[in-house]
């Protein structure tokens, strides 16, 4: 193969910049997928198969090489690689002639898990704003316009052939110029902000960039100032942590300076859960910056590893949804003041000012605190109990080694502790059937006592007995309400919409309590809590079935971890009793709860563009159809409908009940039908299909598919 045989396969592969030729020698300036990662290649004259070749790796920072490593494969050379900031060597044979397309991410991510598509948007804009990340197992899609050759050792700095370089994937629409015009009503979600801050899934456009974060900071600022009502002698503080997604450093970074440019002190804590973020701002540490006046959570919660987003806490508690519209508003009309050279001004100036502090270990440490002042101040209250933890790869994995090992619990058996922002063993979710199979195996696989499963940034939680019982959805709210009502007998226990009747016979009939079904959302579950305190209505745990839980003793915060050091307190204190039995005395605590037969959620997606909308908004369309639903039940004297009830239409028939609801921020009914058997759903399933069927709009392609199939 000579010089250029070699240079026409290069191209294909869409890696070769520019050409510098002198005598000798060629210099061939590689791009491949990541703008972060240069390749000087240096090539001879004559390059035949299989001759080796040296490649110098210039890296800011360490990310991604394994996929590059199979692309220079592709070419056909064996060739010795040098990383340069790591001083390994790395050999590779030659595989084929032949393009690698579709080369793993689960492969090559375990290398390193820095790869951070946000560095590369913003370090090499304008040049590279079109530059899209090596995502999913595909080749990125990108067009580039040339950059300039720096000095490089004898070669003089020229731009020697300007070209446009086309990678061999389909051109992509998804890449987000520096400052573009972003709509940031559309970020509000609920009291979170969320948005796409990484390329490379077709159709989602990235909306939380750099810039976007930045400005949202500053708003998040000056919110704050006002909310607090400073004069100009004091200076607030705002701590700032992330969960392990993959853009989560850049967003810190950004947001940082969003906050640091409007006169405010910033704290990073990096890795850290958000119930952490919010423990923050009412610890009293000034060894470790606390309390800060405000703190902000970079998450995604569960969504896919392309997807971010904050959360924003005061010492009141999280912000609630008429607080985030206010901050988008303002960061908004921020964001449009911004210039892209005033950006980049700014960036090393301000982040030289940020603090950095290890607040996880305060936050460890207090849940350690917790579990032995139950057990009688005993040091080692688990001792003899083997629990073993799947965080999913998110924020989690710190709950084995510095909260369980530390009470004497064995943890061998764990398992992707490891924060990993592609998340590449399951979803990191109580509520997913794979994560739940995953911790359940876990346990029997280890003889475990006990199995706990955290979410991305560990706000919700999960756990497994010694037999494999799971304790999530209404299992894991009947075991808290049993736990919560033996220290507050007769208490109200509030819980969202799709609770099972059986739950409510549990809470009420088994543990005397008084069982409040409320709204869908964990924010609406907890403020209903919190109001009905408010008009002298004892409540002490406001839950989801999604397994967020919020107990009053703990400033009313939905915290997973807090949630497992109850359950734990529960195993420490039975067993400093003399109690034995391993978990059984949490599965005793759940005997007498009556569970269905059979249930099923199915979402009936609502057609925005189809004509019986008539131009008007999905949510009225949706009103419309259970209004409808709700008079077609009033003439059927078999069924009954929920005589107290927040959310949706909800019917109890055929021993079942069903649920319509509609989504609270989706185009979206979702309904949930739990009965006796399976027959007993398509029942109550075929009464809905009757209900809508006047509704064109309203796809109930899944309902259809279900009463048929059964």
């Amino acid at each position: 193969m000579d010089l250029e045989d070699a240079m026409e396969v290069i191209n294909k592969t869409s890696m070769v910049e520019s050409v510098l030729e002198d005598s000798n020698e060629k210099l061939v300036r590689l791009l491949f997928l990541d703008p972060c990662l240069e390749f000087h290649f240096l090539l001879q004259n004559k390059i035949r198969r299989n001759s080796q070749v040296s490649v110098a790796f210039n890296i800011h920072p360490p990310t991604l090489f394994f996929h590059h490593l199979l692309l220079l494969a592709s070419i056909g050379f064996s060739a010795c690689l040098f990383l340069h900031e790591r001083r390994s060597v790395y050999n590779m044979e030659a595989m084929s002639g032949k393009i690698v397309q579709n080369v793993s991410v689960s492969q090559c991510y375990q290398l390193s898990r820095k790869f951070d598509t946000q560095y590369q948007r913003d370090n090499f804009a304008p040049f590279l704003r079109n530059m899209l990340p090596f995502q999913r197992g595909k080749l990125a899609c990108t067009s580039i316009p040339s950059m300039q050759l720096h000095n490089l050792s004898k070669y003089q700095s020229s731009c020697i052939n300007r070209r446009t370089v086309q990678c061999n994937a389909a051109p992509s629409t998804t890449a987000v110029p520096y400052l573009d015009k972003i709509d940031f009503s559309k970020l509000q979600n609920g009291s979170d902000i969320r948005g796409v801050a990484v390329a490379g899934v077709e159709g989602e456009p990235i909306s939380l960039t750099e810039p976007v974060s930045e400005a949202i900071g500053a708003a998040f600022a000056a919110w704050l100032v006002e909310k607090k009502k400073v004069d100009g002698s004091q200076r607030l503080r705002i701590s700032v942590g992330h969960d392990s997604r993959i853009s989560a450093k850049k967003l810190e970074d950004a947001i940082s300076r969003g906050i640091a440019s409007a006169g405010l002190d910033v704290v990073q804590y990096g890795l850290a859960s958000t119930p952490a973020m919010f423990n923050s701002t009412i610890t009293e540490d000034d060894s470790f910056l606390c309390p800060s006046d405000g703190s902000i959570m970079i998450t995604a919660s569960h969504l896919p590893y392309n997807r971010n987003g904050f959360k924003f806490f005061t010492n009141s508690g999280g912000l609630g949804k008429p607080d985030i519209k206010n901050i988008l508003e303002r960061a908004a009309d921020i964001y449009d003041k911004f210039t892209v050279e005033g950006l980049t001004s700014s960036k090393e100036k301000v982040l030289a000012s940020v603090k950095r502090v290890d607040y996880m270990s305060v936050y460890t440490s207090d849940l350690v605190k917790a579990v032995r002042k139950a057990a009688g101040n005993i040091e080692k209250p688990l001792e003899g109990f083997h629990i073993v933890v799947d965080a999913g790869n998110g924020a989690g994995g710190f709950f084995a080694a510095k909260v369980l090992e530390p009470l004497g619990a064995v943890t061998t058996g764990s398992q992707f502790l490891e924060p990993d922002g592609m998340f590449p063993n399951h979803i990191p979710n109580p509520e997913d059937k794979t994560a739940m199979k995953a911790i359940t195996q876990a346990v029997l696989d280890n003889k475990a006592d006990l199995g706990i499963i955290f979410d991305t940034d560990v706000d919700r939680s999960a756990a497994v007995d010694s037999t494999g019982l799971e304790f999530n959805r209404n299992r894991l709210i009947a075991l808290m309400s049993a736990i919560v009502l033996e220290e507050h007998p007769g208490t109200t226990i509030v819980t969202d919409s799709v609770t099972s009747d059986g739950l409510t016979t549990f809470i009420e009939k088994k543990l005397g309590g008084k069982h409040h079904r409320f709204k869908r959302g964990y924010k609406n579950v907890i403020d209903e809590a919190i109001r009905l305190n408010s008009v002298g209505e004892e409540s002490h745990l406001a839950i989801e079935t999604s397994g967020h839980g919020a107990l009053k003793e703990n400033h009313w915060l939905d915290d997973g971890a807090y949630l497992m050091v109850k359950i734990l307190n529960k195993l420490a204190s039975a067993r400093a009793s003399g109690q034995v039995g391993g978990s059984k005395v949490l599965t005793s605590l759940l005997e007498g709860l009556e569970e269905p037969g059979f249930s099923v959620e199915l979402r009936l997606k609502i057609n925005q563009s189809h004509p019986d909308l008539k131009g008007g908004f999905f949510r009225d369309y949706g009103e419309a159809v259970l209004k409808h639903l709700e008079n077609y039940i009033d003439s059927d004297p078999k069924l009954k409908k929920a005589p107290v009830n927040h959310e949706g239409v909800r019917v109890s028939g055929y021993g079942g009940w069903f649920l319509l609801r509609l989504s609270l921020h989706d185009p979206v009914l979702p309904l949930n039908i739990e009965a006796p058997s399976n027959n007993d759903a398509v029942s109550l399933g075929n009464i809905v299909l009757a209900a809508v069927k006047e509704f064109p709009a309203l796809d109930t392609s899944a309902l259809d598919k279900f009463v048929q199939a059964s």
